[in-house]
C-alpha cells in the first residue's frame, strides 16, 4: 500500500510564537511591595495592631517602570 503524498497544508509548519516580554518586577522587593508589621498587642476589639509598609522604589506596584525609549534624532540640520 502506498501512502499519497501530503497536502500543502500537512507540509506547512506551525510558526513559532512570539516570545512574551520579561516581567517587569521590581528588584528591590522582588514583588512583595507591601508588607503588614505587627506593633504588639490588641486593641479593644482584639484585633491586633498593624502598620502597613510600602516599597519605597516601587510605592506598592510590585513593577518597575518600562525601559525608556530613546527618541531617534536626525543628524544635521
Amino acid at each position: 500500500m502506498d501512502r499519497p503524498l501530503p497536502t500543502a497544508i500537512e507540509r506547512t509548519t506551525i510558526m513559532a510564537q512570539h516570545t512574551p516580554a520579561p516581567p517587569r518586577i521590581c528588584l528591590n522587593c522582588s514583588g512583595f511591595s507591601a508588607v503588614h508589621i505587627t506593633l504588639g498587642g490588641r486593641d479593644r476589639t482584639g484585633q491586633l495592631r498593624t502598620i502597613t509598609a510600602h516599597c519605597p522604589a516601587c510605592h506598592g506596584t510590585s513593577t518597575r517602570p518600562a525601559p525608556r525609549t530613546v527618541p531617534f534624532t536626525s543628524a544635521g540640520r
